[in-house]
This record gives structure tokens, C-alpha cells and sequence, in this order.
């Protein structure tokens, strides 16, 4: 008879057993303002009553500490067992860690993919999260190492994709996608978001000119089998409360504010169902 024993398979480790819901923001590209959606997205979430944290990501060029108004700070370090931990810093009811809050301003990242991936993972563990219902990470634009390596390691996150409608922006949102639905990555996506839908000038809040074209979100949507989850215009005040380190909550725009409500609802029905 065979001295053959039957092994339990050992069960893998979820990566931040305390966050409930990761969620990727990713783009094919640069400068479709996927950093301003990630982190409104964020405050939205939290208004919702959702336990909420931000990851900034974008090693090469982070954002968060700008529009969150926390250049200037620096997180607090924990000693717990021994070991340091960073306490992330809190504003509009979010949890924000950012390698923007470690390094000073004025520094490059001079990293490889290997390094920067190692770091980025080591920042995320050695943040404490708390007991979050979601953490909303930034991703750096495109489908390089970080994202590659984030997406394999965090195997309970869902994506959302963000693009403009322009055909460019559309084609490079497909790269996005593809890489998600890889098999080698194989991450769920939650929808499509589409940026500067149309232009909405501040006294004619009720006029739309599609200048970066139309139909873009929508027609992606409709190949990946994946929902548009929102569209949101482009507005001046969403940029300038940006560089002035206010969320989309601080703008007189009430159709910005409506666009982000219905936007972090939809996610949350999307959560829900991904359950």
C-alpha cells in the first residue's frame, strides 16, 4: 500500500484581509483624468458611508497629496510589535497614503519596474488601513510592471477603467481592459468610466459640446460586455478645486456633485453584486 497522505491544499493569503473591496482605477493612457476621478471617487464613496482609503499609486508622478490639499504633511510612523507602520493621513473622511507624502516634492523616482513594484507593495502592507469597506488604489497609467504586478498580488480587487470618448483614448482603454481580462491576471471589471464626456460652460450649465468627440464610452462598454458606469463632463471647477486641494463637493456645480453621486452609487450596486 502507498505511504501517500492526502495534503489539505494550503489556502492563500488574502492581501489586506481587513479591506473589504479593492478597487484598480486604471487607463490605457495618460491625461484622461484618471487621478481626479480615482479621488473623488474616493470622497464619493466615503459620503456614501463607506469606510474609505485611496492608494496613490503613480509612483513616477503622484497626485493625491496635491489634490487633497497634504503636500506639506508628513504620515505618522507606528511602532506596533516591534515593526514601523505608516498612519495614512485623513481628510473628506478618506484614508490617503502616497509615495508623494514619504519623498520630497522636488524628488524624481529613479526606479526600474522591479523596485518601484517591491516598494509600492511594501507601502501598501505597511499601511494601517484599519477596517476599511473599500480601498480605492490609483494606478499608474498604461500596462507596465506596477500594473501588471499589483493586479496578480491582489487577487480580491475589481477594476474600473477610465478613458475620454476620443478614439485615441478609446483604443488605449482596450489595452486596459485586455490586460485585465489577461489569463495570466484574470481581475473582474466593475465598468468603464468616461472623463470629459462633453464641455459644460459654468453659465450654461445646461449645454453640452462633445468636443473630444462622442459615443466612446458606450461603444467599449458594449465590446467588453462591461457597464459605463458614468460619464462625467468636463467642468473648470473640477480642475481648479483640484489644484487647490478640494474635492468636486467644494464646487457651486451641483451637476458635478450629481455626477459623482450616481457614479459612487453605481459602484457600490456593482460591489454588491460582485459578492
Amino acid at each position: 500500500m502507498s505511504d501517500f497522505k492526502m495534503v489539505t491544499p494550503i489556502k492563500e493569503e488574502k492581501f489586506l484581509p481587513n479591506v473589504k473591496n479593492i478597487i484598480l482605477v486604471a487607463s490605457g493612457k495618460g491625461g484622461v483624468g484618471k487621478s481626479t476621478i480615482a479621488a473623488n471617487l474616493a470622497v464619493s464613496l466615503s459620503r456614501e458611508g463607506l469606510r474609505t482609503g485611496l492608494l496613490d499609486a503613480d509612483i513616477y508622478g503622484p497626485s493625491s497629496p496635491i489634490q487633497f490639499g497634504i503636500a506639506d504633511q508628513k504620515p505618522e510612523i507606528i511602532q506596533e510589535n516591534g515593526k514601523n507602520y505608516i498612519k495614512p493621513i485623513e481628510k473628506y473622511g478618506v484614508k490617503i497614503m502616497s509615495i508623494g507624502l514619504l519623498t520630497n516634492k522636488e524628488d524624481a523616482m529613479i526606479w526600474r519596474g522591479p523596485m518601484a513594484s517591491n516598494t509600492l507593495k511594501k507601502i501598501i502592507s505597511d499601511t494601517l488601513w484599519g477596517e476599511l469597506d473599500t480601498l480605492v488604489i490609483d494606478m499608474p497609467p498604461g500596462t507596465g510592471d506596477i500594473c501588471i504586478t499589483l493586479s496578480q498580488d491582489i487577487k480580491q480587487a475589481q477594476a474600473l477603467v477610465v478613458i475620454t470618448p476620443q478614439q485615441l483614448a478609446v483604443a488605449d482603454g482596450r489595452k486596459a481592459l485586455a490586460m485585465f481580462d489577461h489569463s495570466s491576471i484574470q481581475i473582474p471589471i466593475l465598468g468603464i468610466i468616461e472623463n470629459m464626456s462633453w464641455f459644460t460652460p459654468a453659465k450654461h450649465p445646461d449645454e453640452k459640446y462633445f468636443i473630444f468627440g462622442e459615443g466612446g464610452g458606450q461603444e467599449l462598454a458594449k465590446e467588453f460586455g462591461v457597464p459605463l458606469l458614468g460619464q462625467i463632463p468636463l467642468v473648470m471647477d473640477i480642475e481648479e478645486m483640484s489644484d487647490k486641494g478640494l474635492s468636486v463637493y467644494h464646487s457651486t456645480n451641483k451637476k458635478t456633485h450629481q455626477a459623482f453621486e450616481e457614479l459612487s452609487i453605481k459602484v457600490i450596486d456593482c460591489l454588491a453584486l460582485a459578492k
